[in-house]
């Protein structure tokens, strides 16, 4: 037997031992994994899209500081946390999976229905996030080729919007292989962007616009009107939203090639990666972006990180570095992989119509079909006002933080008999997951407060709106008379019942007798 046969029998009976036959062809490699994990970071494309909230929350001066490298650090700790998570159990289940395996057997189904709907909402939102920060990206470059005299209105930003998640629905319904091998492109196209940010800029930027250390190093802006030690902590949306969806590629495991080890590594070297380049950015930017902040966040570009591009490498050099920026914004996203495992699993509406697998690609295209269907729907937002609109970013981390934190909370309060996959944190596990478990929640009370301290039906933060209906809608139904999930949902439903090449049965009830999964988690 070979090395690679070996590694593929290794992982399905891996994910056999989940209580899961292999469905989907195992496509992807330990680079092209990495890849779907730095690309769903989309570093330099993520900053660009929300500098326009780090500017008024401290910019520059915390960019050195709390803004970056220390945000960042405590946020790698959750990346840390989802690793070894995902080495113990590498299913496309993820976070929801670790939850029902993990939790006490009376809070288990309650706390993985919540995680699973908290998990999915994140996942929808930062579709729509990423496809309208494309979009933006998009009718900035229009604006510079008009010589700015072009100004979008919320229609034609939407109009675009849609026509970008069209198109992501094509592509993500092509085969698997197709998808793993366009990693390597967006791999190449963020850190090329990168370095050309990071050298280009200060060469090209004109000293007019070139700031001095002490504006640099010493500058912080608080636009808003919060206390200055509150503008600091939400200078961090910057770092959260950037060096984020650190379970994207766990939602690929079973794609993935000896998943248990790469999975992981991808998910810690992604992280330190973003870390690392996206300090020197900031840096950059810090040295490169001029002095008259109101006209940056003012200007007709509608842009901040494009007009300090125009300033710099005026209007032919920004087109040429923009298509670069909107092409690297243009990720292949895997948000349908989330929705697949938990209709998989019965837990949505129409789960047996969205778990279907296309025999043709072996992708979930009724899920991916779906999320594109919700992203629209929530793109709706912009014609509430751009606060409205912003909620989706601070959305798509509040929803993910509410999975994460209860999927490694669990492991450490549930009863349970944890056991630790290929990659773990030895003595660190314990403290890492501490400090991730009390830094998510504290930063999702911050995210859903207002932008402002003065607020109005435009000006609102949305978020508490549409992640609060979500969750709560969930528990309505969860505990609806007869029909509620409480009278028939048990976790993770397994789809195969016997180990390939053997005749003994799966273990698949949980200790309280229901129907369930037990596996490498020790559930």
């Amino acid at each position: 037997m070979s090395g690679e046969e070996e590694i593929a029998k290794r992982d399905e009976e891996t994910l056999a031992q989940l209580g899961y036959k292999q469905e989907f062809k195992r496509e992807f490699t330990p680079l092209e994994v990495f890849g779907v994990a730095f690309s769903c970071m989309g570093l330099f494309p993520s900053l660009a899209s929300v500098l326009v909230y780090a500017i008024p929350n401290g910019g520059p001066l915390p960019w050195y500081g709390g803004y970056w490298l220390v945000a960042s650090t405590v946020i790698l700790s959750t990346g840390l946390s989802i690793a070894e998570l995902a080495s113990a159990a590498p299913t496309a289940g993820g976070v929801y999976f670790w939850t029902h395996s993990l939790a006490s057997p009376r809070w288990r189904n309650l706390l993985c229905w919540l995680v699973g709907y908290a998990n999915a909402t994140g996942y929808i939102a930062g579709v729509a996030a990423v496809d309208w920060s494309c979009a933006i990206q998009i009718t900035a470059a229009m604006s510079i080729g008009s010589g700015q005299a072009y100004i979008a209105t919320n229609a034609q930003i939407y109009g675009i919007y849609v026509a970008i998640l069209l198109s992501h629905a094509l592509i993500c319904s092509l085969a698997t292989s197709i998808l793993a091998r366009a990693q390597r492109i967006y791999i190449a196209v963020n850190i090329c962007l990168c370095f050309v940010v990071i050298i280009g800029l200060p060469i090209a930027t004109p000293k007019q616009y070139m700031n001095t250390t002490s504006f640099a190093l010493g500058s912080f802006n608080n636009l808003y009107g919060w206390p200055e030690g509150f503008t600091f902590i939400l200078s961090f949306m910057a770092p959260l939203w950037t060096v984020s969806g650190f379970d994207a590629t766990v939602h690929i495991s079973e794609e993935a090639s000896n998943a248990a080890v790469t999975v992981p590594w991808a998910i810690v070297c992604s992280g330190i990666t973003g870390i690392l380049l996206g300090w020197a950015i900031n840096v950059t930017l810090a040295f490169c972006m001029g002095t008259d902040i109101g006209y940056l966040l003012s200007s007709p570009i509608g842009q901040p990180m494009a007009q300090i591009f125009f300033n710099s490498f005026g209007q032919k050099g920004t087109l040429v570095l923009w298509v670069l920026v909107v092409s690297a914004q243009y990720v292949v996203l895997v948000s349908s992989r989330q929705i697949f495992a938990y209709s998989r699993d019965r837990a949505l509406p129409l789960s047996s119509i969205l778990s279907r697998v296309n025999k043709s690609t072996s992708v979930p295209i009724n899920a991916v079909w779906f999320v594109i269907f919700c992203a629209a729907l929530l793109g709706l937002l912009a014609f509430a006002g751009t606060q409205a609109i912003g909620a989706v970013f601070t959305l798509g981390i509040s929803a993910a933080y509410v999975a994460y934190t209860i999927a490694i909370a669990a492991r450490w309060l549930g009863d349970n008999n944890f056991k630790r996959g290929p990659f773990h944190l030895g003595n660190f596990s314990l403290p890492i997951s501490i400090i991730a478990v009390l830094f998510m929640p504290f930063m999702d009370i911050i995210f859903l407060l207002p932008t402002t301290p003065s607020t109005s039906a435009t000006t609102m933060n949305y978020t508490i709106v549409v992640l609060g209906g979500v969750l709560g809608l969930s528990l309505v139904w969860y505990y609806l008379p007869v029909y509620g999930g409480v009278h028939w949902f048990t976790g993770p439903v397994p789809n195969i019942r016997r180990r390939d090449g053997d005749n003994q049965d799966l273990d698949t009830r949980n200790e309280s007798g229901e129907e369930g999964v037990k596996g490498p988690l020790g559930a």
